[in-house]
Order: structure tokens, then C-alpha cells, then sequence
């Protein structure tokens, strides 16, 4: 089954660098006399059984020995963590990039997509703002299977007075799990832009998606 493809709806487990919808990372868990188990401290990960923690110290220990298996999600990760200034850390927009940089490197789509959104904001001083280079990351991501980026690049598209390519990219970023993606197909075949068809296999697509996941 497919995971949810926007950060909010998965989880990485930092203890052995897998992903959990949000869902099931949240629910309640049944230890073995069937109680339920609410505390973080007594809660185990699903896949490695290593006790969850709230401990900082220990969730930066454990993303470093993630990050040294070459883990692009471990970089993802305490990118996104230093960009919030979450868990212990001073938010270092700076310091973000560099991992998300680092997490490209390994393959991380998502990395791909968070630098070209602050090449657009250009609120760093290692990535003042280049709509060009932004562009070119949302076009890395999208081919490695980013939905939102592949989203943002209809957009543009769009706005270029590209429709038919916009289109396309819609189409794709339904099939991706993009629900933005499906509104700007309903605001095009309303405008009628789009064909019923391709109307048609969009919802489709979005259906399809949906029963993935659940």
C-alpha cells in the first residue's frame, strides 16, 4: 500500500529509518496482554520494537547514526527539524538546506522540493531568491515522484499560458496523490479547458490513490 503522499499524513521512525502513515504512528498501541499503551516512553516502533523517545538528545543521536548509513530520509529530517527549530534545536534555515542539499545528493524528492520553495522565498544567506533555480528543483523533484512539486510545475505551466502542459502535470500529480493537483482539473474542465475524459480519469486516478492508502 502507498503511503500518503504529503509530509503531514507519514512518519519517519528515526530508530531504523522506515515510514509510517501518521495514522497508524498515532494510534493507540496493544502491548501483548492487549492494554492499550498511550505513553511515548513505553510506546515501541512497529517495525524495530525500539521504544519511542522524547528525549532530544537521543532523537539527534539516533537521526547522526542514521545519517551515517547514508539515510537520505535521516537527512530530510533533521533538515526539517532545523528549519522549525523543533526538538531542542535553534531554528538555522542555513543549516537546513545544507542537509536537504546532502539528502538530494541521496535521492530525497522531498529535499528537492523544500530547497526550490526557499529559492522562491530566497530568505536564506546561502539561497538568495532565483525563481530559475527554483524551477529546476521542483523539476527534480517531480521526476522522482513528488506530487506537490509536480503540481507546482502545472502551475507554472499554467500561468505561462502552457495549458495543455499544465494539464498534463495536473494529471500526473492526481495519479501522485495530489489533491491540489485534481482542484486545478475541476477549475480547468469548469472553465472547459479540460476534456470530460481527462476529467473522468482524473477522479479515477484520485480514487485510485485513495484506495491505496487506506
Amino acid at each position: 500500500a502507498l503511503l500518503p503522499c504529503m509530509d503531514s499524513g507519514r512518519r519517519y521512525m528515526v530508530c531504523c529509518g522506515k515510514e509510517i502513515c501518521s495514522g497508524c504512528a498515532h494510534a493507540p498501541v496493544i502491548d501483548h496482554r492487549g492494554n492499550r499503551i498511550d505513553k511515548v516512553g513505553e510506546r515501541k516502533c512497529a517495525f524495530c520494537r525500539v521504544s519511542e523517545t522524547e528525549v532530544n538528545e537521543e532523537n539527534l543521536k539516533r537521526f547522526k547514526l542514521r545519517m551515517k548509513k547514508g539515510d537520505a530520509l535521516a537527512f530530510y529530517g533533521l533538515g526539517c527539524n532545523y528549519f522549525k527549530g523543533r526538538h531542542g534545536l535553534r531554528r538555522d534555515i542555513d543549516k537546513a538546506l545544507e542537509l536537504w542539499h546532502k539528502a538530494t545528493e541521496l535521492g530525497c524528492a522531498a529535499a528537492h522540493r523544500n530547497i526550490g520553495i526557499e529559492y522562491l522565498r530566497g530568505s536564506s544567506k546561502s539561497t538568495r531568491k532565483d525563481e530559475k533555480k527554483a524551477a529546476a528543483q521542483f523539476e527534480l523533484a517531480a521526476m522522482k515522484g513528488d506530487a506537490m512539486a509536480r503540481a507546482k510545475l502545472g502551475d507554472d505551466e499554467y500561468k505561462a499560458g502552457n495549458t495543455d502542459r499544465a494539464i498534463k502535470h495536473f494529471l500526473i500529480a492526481v495519479s501522485l496523490g495530489s489533491e491540489q493537483g485534481l482542484n486545478y482539473i475541476q477549475a480547468l474542465f469548469n472553465a472547459g479547458h479540460v476534456s470530460k475524459d481527462d476529467y473522468a480519469s482524473a477522479l479515477r486516478a484520485r480514487q485510485a490513490y485513495l484506495d491505496e492508502i487506506i
